[in-house]
């Protein structure tokens, strides 16, 4: 009987075991932070900032303590040396400038468009005004109108996937520009424009960033000592994207 008994508790033991073994771990959020590396993580702190039909509710360096809003137009400072780039060899690497950033579902288009008048001076170079889309420390690009080293003023474009890639694209010779950058959820691209009516595509790639995503507005002054700052206008974020991503029209 004593044997009968220890055998039929056996049995129940491997049938417990197997069915234990058969049951799937809980699945993590997509959003679950809690096992990333902290270099993967959304830096910065929480804000609260509205300008048009914007709220922007992460900021960067301390970016909200660096903005001044009137009417429709909002001015970011900027202070000396201050840049947000990766470099591969680690030379240049600086990622201290301030960035204002606003929380978007990528599994929806979106564009967001501004007039941007960066702040260039002589000793300024590399100074831009900056167009933002941010997943974490690792994973971003940004769109900049920038002073080259040969005191061109230009349109960059910088994407980061943990180093940074640097692309100068077409030289603008008046203060300000139009720029957007824009996604249907399958593609993003970059692009500016003289007067808010005819627009060039720089840059185009693959959307490969997660679902939920951040877009915002940054002021670098990587070389001056002296700062900078960027005033931006006009400033759009909506839920479509372009209709012809050659042209950019919408």
């Amino acid at each position: 009987m004593k044997k009968q008994i220890l055998f039929t508790g056996i049995i129940l033991c491997l049938i417990a075991i197997t069915s234990c073994s058969e049951q799937k771990a809980p699945e993590k959020s997509a959003n679950d932070n809690s096992e990333v590396p902290e270099n993967y993580k959304v830096a910065g702190s929480d804000c609260n900032i509205s300008i048009g039909n914007i709220a922007f509710t992460k900021s960067i360096n301390g970016a909200d303590t660096l903005v001044s809003i009137d009417g429709d137009k909002i001015t970011m400072k900027v202070g000396g040396e201050k840049d947000y780039f990766s470099d591969p060899d680690a030379k240049l690497t600086n990622n201290t400038s301030p960035i204002l950033l606003s929380k978007i579902d990528n599994t929806k288009p979106f564009t967001i468009s501004a007039k941007v008048t960066p702040e260039f001076t002589k000793q300024g170079t590399y100074n831009a005004g900056d167009l933002f889309v941010y997943s974490n420390e690792s994973f971003w690009e940004k769109f900049c109108f920038e002073q080259s080293e040969g005191g061109e003023h230009r349109m960059v474009t910088v994407r980061n996937k943990q180093f940074s890639d640097d692309n100068n694209h077409d030289i603008v010779k008046q203060p300000f520009v139009y720029m957007k950058i824009s996604s249907d959820t399958k593609t993003i691209a970059c692009y500016y424009s003289l007067d808010n009516k005819k627009w060039q595509m720089v840059r185009l790639h693959k959307n490969d960033y997660p679902e939920i995503l951040y877009v915002g507005i940054s002021t670098q002054c990587p070389v001056d000592k002296a700062g900078s700052s960027s005033i931006f206008e006009e400033l759009s974020l909506n839920n479509k994207s372009v209709t012809d991503f050659r042209l950019g029209k919408e």
